[in-house]
């Protein structure tokens, strides 16, 4: 096996798109995973997960990118490895590092052998203090190395969005590096001045203070979620209140930004969750009593809840107590469903009402949904399919293809005799839509939910 500059120990989700975006830039990169299909189809130059511009970077990587199931290739074939292995969310919500420590374990082992420098780079989100008090010592222990001297060790967690990895790798806003000393940080960096397309600000900093960064940065995003989704409840009590027209001026203000200022529903995925709940429980054990974080949570939570009783309120009161939701996936251009808001709806609809028909569509996540419920949803091959199953219907996620209802609810109405759609991110245009169809937006006053009473939609 030759020389590669750089090696990527997990390639999963975003492992394997690191490793793409590295190889497209001018590396060579060494994989290594322990699922033998992941393993052959990289080494066919088949991307392995479904993600927006992975198989174009794939095309192009042809011998520059290989991958193996083989631990002890990855030592001595490479200089730096990049740690992007599972944190599963224990019971009190920290993050496992049980992954971490069995793939260090046997490199570090290897190391023991070799005389040049390495540098391990800790990409997986990690419970502060974890890699100073827990991973270095690990290394050291098992290589009989000394850190800064025989290796050196960074946490260079990444901020990218399921759907669009690949553009969040290239162009990030920020690249943040936690170094064990100046050597580390330098390595690290040269290789972000080469892979990124844009001029992103690079933050470097203690490891500890880039653990903290790393889930402090998520913490005030879904903040700033459930603010904007405050504000949008309270704008649907209040007649003549535009929510998109209100972020849209708070957006503006230099202090604020535009950016996750929009009403919709609950923050959901991988990442925003877990990230909010570990930084309470890691404020806590620091004896700070973090209740912005967990009044974010508890909040988060209740829109949840507050959502699926709108839907129960008009689906009482439809003739054959059907609801067609589009949209599973947590967000649009992803299979991902952890976490998804439309999962937890299904499953409180289910539980509230037996009697229920649901009938869904998500262009990516279906099979992942089916995995879920079985045969107590109807899964529909369209929207137009999905649509025809009931006279509410639900649109859960932005997803550009959703726009179609434009120009399919006048045929439905010729069944139908009224349809009311629940538009939770105000992807539709009013304008476009037949006068017989109910139109019910996130942020917009639309009065009691119960019959057909509905002053303005």
């Amino acid at each position: 096996m030759g020389k590669f500059n750089l090696s990527v120990v997990g390639l999963g989700k975003l492992g394997v798109c690191t490793a793409a975006c590295f190889v497209y830039k001018g590396y060579k990169v060494l994989g290594l995973d322990i699922n033998k299909k992941t393993i052959n189809l990289v080494n066919q130059s088949k991307a392995p997960v479904i993600e927006p511009r992975l198989q174009e970077l794939l095309d192009k990587s042809r011998s520059n990118f290989r991958a193996t199931t083989d631990s002890k290739k990855i030592i001595k074939n490479s200089d730096i490895t990049f740690f992007i292995v599972p944190t599963p969310s224990k019971k009190d919500h920290s993050f496992s590092d049980e992954c971490l420590k069995a793939a260090l374990k046997p490199l570090a082992q290897d190391l023991k052998n070799k005389k040049a420098y390495h540098l391990f780079v800790i990409v997986s989100t990690v419970s502060p203090g974890t890699i100073e008090k827990k991973l270095i010592p690990l290394i050291e222990k098992y290589s009989a190395k000394k850190l800064n001297k025989d290796f050196g060790v960074c946490y260079n967690p990444e901020f990218i969005a399921l759907g669009d990895v690949i553009n969040g790798l290239l162009k990030p806003d920020m690249v943040l590096i936690g170094e064990s000393d100046k050597r580390a940080g330098d390595k690290l960096e040269a290789i972000y001045k080469r892979v990124c397309e844009n001029k992103p600000y690079i933050a470097r900093m203690s490891i500890i203070s880039a653990e903290i960064a790393k889930i402090s940065l998520n913490v005030y995003v879904t903040m700033k979620i459930t603010f904007a989704n405050t504000l949008g409840r309270v704008c649907e009590k209040i007649e003549g209140a535009e929510i998109d027209k209100i972020t849209a001026a708070l957006g503006a203000d230099k202090r604020v930004s535009p950016y996750f200022l929009k009403a919709g529903l609950s923050y959901a995925g991988p990442c925003f969750p877990r990230d909010n709940r570990a930084f309470y429980i890691f404020a806590k054990n620091c004896g700070v009593d973090a209740l912005l974080s967990k009044a974010t949570d508890y909040l988060n939570r209740f829109y949840v809840q507050y959502t699926t009783e709108k839907i129960l309120k008009l689906v009482k009161n439809s003739k054959n107590k059907a609801v067609s939701i589009l949209g599973l996936a947590y967000k649009v251009n992803t299979p991902e469903i952890e976490e998804s808001v439309s999962i937890e709806i299904i499953r409180r609809l289910l539980l509230e009402n037996k009697n229920i028909k649901i009938s869904v569509y998500d262009p990516l996540a279906m099979e992942n949904v089916r995995k879920i419920f079985g045969e107590r949803i109807h899964y529909a091959s369209s929207i137009d399919h999905c649509l025809s199953q009931s006279a509410l219907w639900v649109i859960a996620q932005p997803h550009p293809e959703f726009k179609k209802i434009h120009h399919l609810h006048k045929k439905h109405l010729k069944k139908q005799k009224r349809i009311t759609i629940i538009d939770f991110w105000r992807h539709l245009e009013p304008k476009k839509l037949h006068r017989k169809v109910r139109h019910l937006r996130t942020g917009h006053f639309h009065g009691e939910i119960n019959g057909n009473r509905n002053r303005k939609s």
